[in-house]
């Protein structure tokens, strides 16, 4: 009977080792296959994990950092608080970073017909590139386009949803393409 209890603790002491040994692997391949995270200090301000290497003044670092939509309420191309600050830190942005270009795309919701909804989003493209020139980028730098709702995010009938596709993307450019 000892025997087997000697033979059951050898298995239990070789069923542990392969596990540690496991574990070791997984940890050594994990190390090779993600990169290491950077410190967080606790900073509201600390890079989420994944995308601590943006480069300032990258396409990256304007949609991450800076943000390239702008959002309208319903049948309106007005700017309203909200918009004005995403595009105040936009116009920032691009005044330190001249190299690019960019095409101002006007989305609407279905609200209404076709045709109103193609005039409401070149509305809603041509106030973000009159608010952006007005903070001194320079115009020939910009160039708009409303699609109507042909490019919807989400096709949807309640509010919260359809806010969605009330909306300018500033989208870089290192050159023009057709508007």
């Amino acid at each position: 009977m000892s025997a087997l209890t000697g033979y059951t603790r050898l298995l239990a002491a070789a069923a542990m080792l392969l596990t540690l040994a496991a574990c070791n692997t997984t940890t050594e391949i994990a190390a090779l296959e993600e990169p290491t995270a950077a410190p967080m200090t606790g900073q509201t301000n600390d890079p989420a994990p994944g995308f601590e290497n943006v480069v300032a003044g990258s396409e990256e670092d304007f949609i991450l950092n800076v943000g390239r939509r702008t959002y309208f309420t319903k049948d309106s191309s007005a700017l309203d608080s909200v918009a004005m600050a995403t595009l105040d830190k936009q116009a920032l942005w691009l005044n330190s970073n001249p190299r690019w270009l960019v095409k101002l795309q006007g989305f609407a919701d279905d609200s209404g017909s076709p045709s109103n909804m193609e005039t409401l989003s070149q509305k809603r493209a041509d106030a973000v590139m009159a608010y952006l020139v007005s903070k001194g980028v320079d115009r020939n730098r910009l160039w708009a386009k409303g699609y109507g709702n042909d490019r919807e995010v989400r096709d949807c009938t309640d509010r919260s949803c359809q806010v969605q596709n009330r909306r300018v993307v500033s989208n870089l450019r290192t050159e023009r393409d057709e508007p």
